[in-house]
Formats: structure tokens, sequence, C-alpha cells
């Protein structure tokens, strides 16, 4: 959806101002800047943006969002995306929350190195997969719901709940992967299938002391990936809100 189909905007400029029913206020947008991200380094919804902002060769702004200090519910991000979570983009006259949404927003309109591949079966793979790990996996183990889960059974039932779900997914990626994976996901290029398994892959091969020898597809590609450089310049430790923050964790670093 176009930001003017839902902002009220006053003369045409390069700075616009518009007003955002859904939050009953305005905000100002500069229609010559480059794309904006609204990111946080340990976020793996941002870090599947970045690393489909770096396969497009697209520059773009780092804004960041710090989670744990809760800058989301701050009225200023707000603006940007009343829901309070990240992602978030800022491109020209769009403004556009979800990974999943901004990703597929940034193949329709930037179609260097496409994300989908022609074939209707293997983009329906594809769209199989980002939806696994993004309503499957990675939901069920954000930062809230794991908040939560330890508040009412402690840090070993969280760890059985994120064992459990996680377990669960990765054994039908394996399953739903066997026939199609190449060097990548589905086949020799990189899709929007590898843009949402890097960073979980990745992520909780690092983080909860997560076993992956069950999984032997994924931990080969949990490989290759980390030798991708668009991969490697979207790690957590290569974003600019990553030192001043990843000191208060004890050199542990944590994906959600």
């Amino acid at each position: 959806m176009q930001l003017d189909s839902f902002f009220v905007c006053s003369k045409p400029s390069s700075i616009y101002h518009c007003y955002h029913p859904l939050v009953s206020c305005f905000i100002s947008i500069d229609m010559t800047s480059k794309i904006q991200l609204y990111s946080f380094f340990m976020s793996s919804p941002c870090y599947r943006v970045r690393i489909a902002l770096n396969l497009k060769g697209l520059d773009y702004e780092y804004k960041a969002v710090h989670l744990l200090n809760r800058e989301q519910t701050e009225p200023e991000y707000l603006k940007i995306n009343p829901l309070g979570y990240v992602p978030a983009i800022v491109d020209g006259d769009m403004v556009l929350a979800d990974s999943f949404a901004i990703t597929l927003y940034l193949e329709e309109k930037y179609p260097q190195h496409p994300l989908l591949p022609s074939d209707l079966g293997k983009k329906a793979i594809n769209y199989q997969v980002a939806n696994i790990v993004a309503s499957s996996i990675q939901s069920l183990i954000r930062l809230p719901i794991l908040l939560y889960v330890e508040e009412k059974v402690g840090e070993d039932g969280k760890l059985q709940w994120v064992h459990k779900h996680v377990a669960k997914g990765f054994a039908a990626l394996e399953i739903l992967l066997k026939d199609h994976a190449g060097k990548y996901a589905t086949g020799d290029e990189i899709y929007l299938a590898d843009v949402f398994l890097a960073p979980q892959i990745i992520g909780l091969s690092e983080r909860f002391n997560f076993e992956m020898s069950e999984y032997p597809l994924l931990s080969r590609l949990s490989e290759t990936y980390k030798q991708v450089p668009a991969i490697q310049d979207a790690l957590p430790q290569n974003q600019p809100d990553f030192e001043k923050i990843y000191l208060k964790f004890d050199g542990q670093l944590y994906f959600f």
C-alpha cells in the first residue's frame, strides 16, 4: 500500500509533512533520502531485511531501535510502526513494517538480484520455507514470548520451550528441503528461503546451546551462509549498535 493512500500529506516538496490516522499525529518524510532501516542488531527479522538489502546492493541508513531499552514503544517510533515492532523501513513515500512485507516490497521495487525464482514450484517452496521460519519458529521465540515463558516456568522451562518449537520447525525444514537444496536452500542461487533461514540457523546454533547435529542439511547451509558477503555484512556483530549493547551481555551474543 502506498503511503499517500492512508496518509494525508501537505504541499509537494522534498519534505512531506504527513498525517498518520492510526496514531493521530504528523510525521515528516524526506523524499530525497536513501532507504532508512529501523533495526536492532540482535533481532532476526531485522537481520533478514539487512541481508535482502545487501543482496540487492541497496544503500541504506541504519536507524537503531534499542528493544531492551523499549525504544520501540516511544512515540517517535510508533509514528513509524504503530505496532511497535522492528524492522521497519522508510523508502521515499513508503513506510513499511514486517520483515516479510519489506522483503517482498524490495523484491518488487528493486529487481536486481531476484529473491524469487521464476519457476512457480520453486517460488512456492521459497514462500513455504520463509513462512515456516517466520510463523512457526521465530514467532514462538520472540523476546516478549520468552520473557513471559520464563516468568511463568523459569529458565529451564524457557529452554525446553525453545528446544521443542525450534526442533519441530527444523525437522520439518530438513524434510522439506532435502529434494530442493543445492548449494543453498532451493538450488544454487540465494533466494527468499535463504534470507529467512540464515539468521535463524546461524543465530540458534550460537544461542541456547542448541544442538544442530540432528539437522545435517541446515548445518551445511549455515556454514555456507557464513561465507556469503551479503550475509557477513548483515551479521549482528557488524551493525553500528552492536558494540555498546553487546558489552552488557558478558560476551554472550543473543538473537530473537
